[in-house]
């Protein structure tokens, strides 16, 4: 049986069950249905990558065999008894943490995770062998088994079952009403954090900190960790009224030890971007506070981070920059259109929104007017206690 889904914005993935035929050198799955079942040929082209209008992805063709296929079918070199995934990496993957997490290891642990680690994982567009070794501590918690590089793999490896590409309904979270077609699943963005702190063995499952709400002289009030997030480039951010911890965004750092970083703060502040994937690590019930870049972002800055952190079960908290608050107020002046009408920036398209409103600009925030955010996320904190 085969049952294929392109419900949602995002994506397009199949469930294919029973005899399943899997060929890498052709990129092919094929389904051999018993001669008893008298049903036509079917074919399918699935792109396995959760962003099916990412283009630089091969596909994969899907194909359910009539009956007495025993021509058609390539036969078996190797024969499994657990099911497997297949999924394409590449694609917006290997550019940040961000695409990283959304376009692959949240969708990846929606489709594996109810196997328990008895799944096989075959792995194709292999572009960036680097990005499966970052990752690796994640992927060996998914899946008991070495994963298999489909590029140019001459072997038929037969299934029971193989899901074929990764579904998303929601960027960088889980929809629990939602699940790879064909295979029911409850799973939640709380789930996919908890997993991370396993995986990591991180070890702050709370914000624990213990903010009295008293003065008391026989103990030593213990301040909330707040972690500041600086990117290296494009952007800066300056803020006072909090006793923080600056950390520069290092895409070369272990994941692992980013993971322990983050997870030693109750509260992390950053400029929209990337580095706010950090978010996860967080133990529940912290707080994360984007800084939101001038330029009518705020949609885009909800969706991305915003959602996904309340959905993980942390307290989100936005703060929107003025235009006097940003750098292209003087750089372009009062009456370019990035200033004056960013929606007619937003309306040249995705390129032109990324030039100004997020690599031109940098930030100067006014502290007096950023203060009531922080004391929004210490008040958050000292009620968790």
């Amino acid at each position: 049986m085969v049952r294929c889904s392109s419900e949602g914005y995002f994506s397009e993935s199949c469930v294919v069950d029973g005899d399943v035929r899997v060929k890498g050198t052709s990129l092919s799955v094929t389904l051999v249905v018993p001669t008893n079942n008298r049903s036509e040929r079917h074919e399918w082209r699935i792109r396995p990558y959760a962003q099916r209008s990412v283009h630089n992805i091969r596909k994969v063709t899907v194909t359910q065999l009539p009956q007495d296929p025993s021509a058609a079918a390539p036969p078996c070199t190797v024969t499994y008894t657990v099911p497997a995934v297949l999924f394409a990496i590449g694609g917006h993957s290997g550019r940040n943490y961000f695409h990283d997490f959304a376009d692959v290891l949240v969708p990846l642990f929606v489709a594996s995770r109810r196997y328990a680690g008895e799944v096989q994982f075959l792995v194709s567009n292999i572009v960036q062998p680097q990005w499966l070794d970052k990752y690796k501590t994640l992927l060996h918690h998914l899946s008991k088994y070495e994963l298999v590089h489909l590029d140019g793999d001459a072997h038929v490896r037969c299934f029971p079952r193989v899901t074929v590409g990764l579904h998303i309904h929601k960027l960088f979270s889980i929809v629990p009403e939602s699940s790879t077609p064909g295979v029911g699943s409850r799973l939640t963005m709380p789930d996919f954090t908890h997993f991370l702190r396993e995986a990591y063995a991180l070890p702050r499952h709370a914000a624990a900190v213990n903010l009295a709400r008293e003065p008391d002289k026989k103990k030593k009030k213990k301040k909330p960790r707040l972690l500041l997030i600086r990117r290296e480039q494009y952007r800066r951010l300056e803020a006072a009224g909090f006793e923080a911890v600056v950390m520069e965004q290092r895409g070369d750092a272990p994941v692992s030890e980013q993971a322990r970083a983050v997870n030693s703060f109750d509260a992390m502040v950053g400029v929209h971007g990337a580095a706010l994937t950090n978010a996860a690590f967080l133990p529940p019930g912290a707080v994360l506070v984007q800084v939101v870049p001038y330029g009518k972002m705020e949609s885009i800055a909800a969706s991305e981070f915003g959602e996904p952190a309340t959905d993980m079960g942390l307290m989100y908290l936005e703060y929107s920059v003025a235009v006097e608050e940003s750098t292209l107020l003087e750089m372009l002046g009062p009456e370019h259109p990035a200033i004056r009408d960013p929606d007619s920036v937003h309306r040249d398209g995705w390129e032109k929104v990324d030039e100004f409103y997020l690599r031109k600009q940098d930030l100067r925030i006014n502290v007096t007017r950023f203060a009531p955010t922080l004391a929004r996320a210490f008040h958050h904190l000292r009620q968790q206690h």
